[in-house]
Parts: C-alpha cells; sequence; structure tokens
C-alpha cells in the first residue's frame, strides 16, 4: 500500500531501490560504491519533470549506469594502488537468492571476478544485458552509444566471460555439502581430506587490504593451497570458528577468531570440488554481511 503522504518521485524512487543497488553493485562489486549511487540517483531523479518520463524504471536505471559507470572509472585507479588482490565486497543475501540459479550466478564472487577483467563499458553492458535483461536500445541511451555498438559490446564481453566463468551451475546444496567437507577437514587439521575436496587447479585469494595479513598474490594448486591453509591454523593459538551463511547468493562461511569476526570465505565448485576460494579480510569490506541485503533483478 504506497503512502498518501509520500510524492510521485520518492514513491518510484523507493519502489526500484533494490534493483538499482543490484545494478550498481553488480557494476562496482562494492556495496559501498553502490549506496553512494543510489545517493547520486536520487538527487538527479528528483530534478527530472515526472510528465517527460515513459517508463521510471528505465530512467532510474539509466541514471544509476551513468554514475555506476563514472564511478568504476575512478575505482579503476584506486584498485591499481590496492594492496594485494582486489576482491568484490561481500554481501549478506537473503537464503531464497540462493535458491534463484540465475541470480546466485550473477552475483557469484567468481562472475563477480570475471566481470573485473572486463573493461567500464563492456561490464555495464554485460551485467544490463545478460542479468537484467534490458534491452540494447535501453543500454545504448545509459551508455551513450549507438545500439549497433552495444550489440557488439555484448557479444564480446559474453564470449570473453563464457571463456572464464565456471562451466556448470552448481546448486546450493551440492556447494553446501562441498563446503562441509572443507570445514571438517580445516577443524580436524585433516591436510589429505582437505587435499581431496580441493580440485589440482585450485586458486586460493585473498584480500586484506593491506590492513589485514593476506597472501598478496593468488596462490594455484591444492599443494600449496592446503600447506597454506593448515599451516595457517597450526601457527594460531586463538579458536577459529567458522559460521555457515549465504553470501551474494551462494553458500559461504563467516570466519571468526576468538569470536571476533575475521573475514567472509566463498567458494566456487565444479565436478563436486572447490575450484575457487576467496577470503575477504578487509575489514573496511565487512561491513554489509551483519544484516541482509535486498537484492533483485527485477
Amino acid at each position: 500500500m504506497s503512502d498518501p503522504t509520500a510524492d510521485p518521485a520518492t514513491e518510484a524512487f523507493v519502489a526500484h531501490r533494490n534493483l538499482l543497488f543490484t545494478v550498481a553493485y553488480e557494476m562496482l562489486g562494492s556495496a559501498a560504491d553502490a549506496e553512494d549511487v543510489l545517493q547520486e540517483t536520487w538527487l538527479r531523479w528528483v530534478k527530472v519533470d515526472l510528465a517527460e518520463v515513459r517508463d521510471q524504471r528505465a530512467y532510474l536505471v539509466r541514471i544509476a549506469t551513468r554514475q555506476a559507470l563514472n564511478r568504476l572509472r575512478t575505482m579503476t585507479r584506486r584498485k591499481e594502488a590496492y594492496v594485494g588482490p582486489w576482491l568484490p565486497e561481500p554481501l549478506l543475501t537473503t537464503p531464497d537468492v540462493a535458491e534463484d540459479a540465475e541470480l546466485a550466478e550473477s552475483m557469484s564472487m567468481a562472475l563477480m571476478l570475471v566481470l573485473e577483467t572486463l573493461s567500464p563499458t563492456e561490464r555495464a553492458v554485460f551485467v544490463l544485458r545478460e542479468a537484467f535483461d534490458v534491452s540494447y536500445e535501453e543500454i545504448a541511451e545509459a551508455v551513450g552509444k549507438s545500439p549497433a555498438a552495444v550489440r557488439q559490446i555484448a557479444y564480446r564481453a559474453r564470449r570473453h566471460v563464457d571463456a572464464r566463468r565456471p562451466r556448470e551451475t552448481v546448486s546450493a546444496s551440492e556447494t553446501r555439502a562441498v563446503m562441509e567437507s572443507f570445514q571438517r577437514a580445516l577443524h580436524t587439521g585433516d591436510l589429505q581430506g582437505l587435499l581431496d575436496v580441493l580440485a589440482p587447479e585450485i586458486v586460493l585469494v585473498s584480500d586484506g587490504g593491506g590492513v589485514k595479513q593476506a597472501a598478496l598474490r593468488p596462490i594455484s594448486g591444492a599443494g600449496k593451497v592446503a600447506r597454506f591453509i593448515i599451516g595457517g591454523i597450526g601457527k594460531t593459538r586463538s579458536t577459529i570458528s567458522a559460521q555457515h551463511t549465504v553470501v551474494n547468493g551462494n553458500p559461504a562461511l563467516v570466519m571468526r577468531v576468538d569470536g571476533e569476526l575475521d573475514g567472509v570465505l566463498a567458494f566456487r565448485v565444479e565436478d563436486a570440488r572447490i575450484t575457487g576460494l576467496y577470503y575477504v579480510r578487509n575489514p573496511e569490506k565487512l561491513t554489509h554481511i551483519e544484516s541482509e541485503n535486498p537484492i533483485t533483478l527485477h
């Protein structure tokens, strides 16, 4: 039921707020920056003459996309100065997001990392077309290109992403089962148990942002990853606990050391083995895992 005291501009913005946040987050990989994009979108939206707007949703998405593109270009420079690998900011999402395979994949840490390899315009076009099914004409208006150019960019971006994304879509229950095997091996310090659940080509990426200790480069190979994990646990006298959660629409673990939040561990699972481990320790990126974030593709 709409609020009779709310003006039409506010009502429209509130109605599409979750969608705009999701668009901005998938483009940026940062919830904090996505929130800033929402603020910038609102400031521009309130100056618009609604009588001239044919499709409020499309118009709002266009504003948000332009603001996100501007921010994405400045973030590229920020990432160049970042200490160690850069991982997307994890979002605590509602469990039902994990049951929506399309949404869960578009939000996954694995795919978000692939999107990092696209140019800002390619990423905007890919996200709007593949995740939100926005028409080429609407995307063209948002990114300042012709519809024909947008089609070419979309084709190129899709080929690039398809060559790097997980080969198969894995259900939330399959990921949870593999995650539980990983957790058991972690809890018991079982090196062989860990090797059994890690794919030979696994890559571990940890993001401390120069604030928390983390590997400054990705670690590749089951043996190296297993020894890094077991060795790290062996060195600490602290109590390490892992709590099941849903991050970016996919099963993940919230890691605590002596009861204090230490980081979020996300997984990429293929053929019942872990091919990617993503550990976000940077405290600045852990502000959106205490409460659920409303995510939607519509």
